[in-house]
C-alpha cells in the first residue's frame, strides 16, 4: 500500500456560531465544537484511509479560549500517523471574530479512528510522509501518544469491569 502526504487528508470546516448552538454564556457549547471535531476528523481520515472509519478514541480536548455567539469556528484536521489499521488525526480548531478579524486557536486534539471494511472489520491503512517541520514533529511523537492511548484504554477497560452495569447504590 503506497504512502500519502499528510496534506493529502487535510479536511477544513468552517461554521457561523449561531444563538441555537451557544450556553448561557453566549459561547459555543463544548459538545458542539466535540461535534464539529469528530466530523471533519473523520473527513479526514476517511480520505486518507479511502474507507470508512469509525472513532476510537478522542485525546483530551482543551478548551483554550471561547468562542462567541456571532463569531466563527474553522476546524482543520489531518492524519498525522497510522497503524496498521488505525490513523491518529490531528484537529486544530481556530475561532474569528468576524468584525475585528482577531483569531485565536480555541482548541486542539488528537483523535483516532479505524478503518473499516464491508462487513465492519478493521482493515489496513496506507502510511503517511509528512513533509512539513509541524508534520513531522506531529509524526515523530506519535508512537508515544499511541502507547499513552493504549494505557489509557486499558485502565478504561479496568474501570468498566470494576464498575460493571449497575449503578454503584443498587450493589449489596
Amino acid at each position: 500500500m503506497e504512502k500519502k502526504a499528510c496534506s493529502n487528508s487535510l479536511a477544513v470546516k468552517t461554521s457561523h456560531v449561531l444563538p441555537p448552538d451557544t450556553n448561557s454564556f453566549g459561547t459555543l457549547f463544548g459538545g458542539k465544537l466535540m461535534a464539529h471535531i469528530d466530523d471533519v476528523a473523520a473527513i479526514s481520515a476517511s480520505r486518507h484511509a479511502r474507507k470508512p472509519v469509525v472513532t476510537a478514541s478522542t485525546d483530551s480536548v482543551d478548551f483554550l479560549a471561547p468562542v462567541k455567539e456571532g463569531h466563527s469556528i474553522c476546524v482543520e484536521a489531518f492524519v498525522t500517523w497510522t497503524h496498521h489499521t488505525s490513523m491518529e488525526v490531528f484537529v486544530k480548531a481556530v475561532t474569528e471574530d468576524l468584525l475585528t478579524g482577531e483569531r485565536s486557536v480555541c482548541t486542539t486534539a488528537f483523535l483516532t479512528f479505524v478503518a473499516i471494511d464491508e462487513n465492519g472489520k478493521p482493515t489496513p491503512v496506507p502510511g503517511v510522509i509528512p513533509e512539513s517541520e509541524h508534520e513531522k514533529k506531529l509524526h515523530h511523537l506519535a508512537a508515544d501518544r499511541a502507547e499513552q492511548r493504549k494505557q489509557r484504554r486499558e485502565q478504561s477497560k479496568e474501570f468498566a469491569h470494576i464498575f460493571g452495569t449497575d449503578y454503584p447504590w443498587n450493589r449489596g
